[in-house]
């Protein structure tokens, strides 16, 4: 059983959503990073998010864009984000997802990445512009399926093709939760809660919901219709606003745990 799917049927059992946290990988800086990732996971993130920074992103927002800009002009590449899964696994037990765009993948080595990326013990990987129709040259250099391949599916997705999406799909699926890009304002929570259950109507696996969620009271909104809520770009607003302080760490201490506490208090 992956790390992913336990921790979701853990989870599921307690009648709990995950929460799933993202941050990029290098941002303050690649020591400070390590040091908030770590502190994200110990106060009560159950599935991490490493994204890997990308000069030309189409989904993430201003937010996420210039930690990105920070992180590469740091020198964050993919082979030093796959080198901190592997610090971190050293003391962290939740599941790791590499969140990337497919050039730095492919420029990377599609096999080598597999190989790689599992070495370091990450547990999934989402590669935010890739389609299943265009995912074949991927998965043919993946010599078997122990990465699990995270899938999108946005609210303007109709039905059959949230189906054929989930059929290609494991460990879960990340439900957008409005059109436009990471860090947007306007969540409405009925329309969420109507498309998470479309999808659950196609699928058996967990529906994390992203995009706009920010607040306890929102992360506890979205927890009482999906398996897990996705929280990014608060994250990088705190980092980009307190990385050069000495209480960081316990800023994002604080708010996991503000988060987590909503997502628990949820009763799914």
């Amino acid at each position: 059983m992956s790390r992913i799917k336990e921790t979701f049927d853990n989870l599921g059992k307690r009648g709990e959503s995950a929460l799933v946290g993202f941050a990029t990988a290098g941002d303050p800086d690649l020591e400070r990073s390590l040091g908030v990732l770590r502190a994200m996971c110990e106060s009560g993130v159950d599935v991490l998010e490493l994204g890997v920074p990308f000069s030309d992103p189409t989904a993430d927002g201003p937010v996420i864009q210039r930690a990105s800009q920070r992180a590469l002009a740091r020198g964050m590449r993919l082979s030093r984000a796959i080198g901190m899964v592997r610090e971190l696994r050293s003391s962290v037990s939740a599941p790791i997802v590499l969140f990337s765009y497919y050039n730095p993948v492919l420029a990377y080595g599609l096999s080598r990445f597999y190989k790689d990326a599992l070495a370091a013990g990450a547990d999934g990987v989402l590669v935010v512009d890739l389609p299943p129709e265009e995912s074949g040259e991927m998965l043919a250099e993946w010599e078997g399926r122990e990465l699990d391949l995270i899938r999108l599916v946005a609210p303007t997705t109709p039905t059959e093709r949230m189906r054929t999406i989930a059929d290609q799909a494991s460990g879960f699926l990340y439900l957008v939760s409005m059109t436009g890009v990471t860090g947007s304002a306007g969540l409405d929570l009925a329309e969420v809660a109507a498309e998470t259950a479309r999808l659950k109507s196609v699928t058996e696996l967990p529906v994390c919901v992203g995009f706009g969620i920010s607040t306890p009271e929102e992360a506890r909104a979205v927890a009482r219709v999906a398996e897990g809520v996705v929280v990014g770009s608060a994250f990088e607003r705190l980092i980009e606003a307190h990385g050069g302080e000495r209480d960081l760490e316990e800023r994002i201490r604080e708010y996991t745990r503000s988060l987590k506490e909503a997502v628990q208090g949820a009763g799914r």
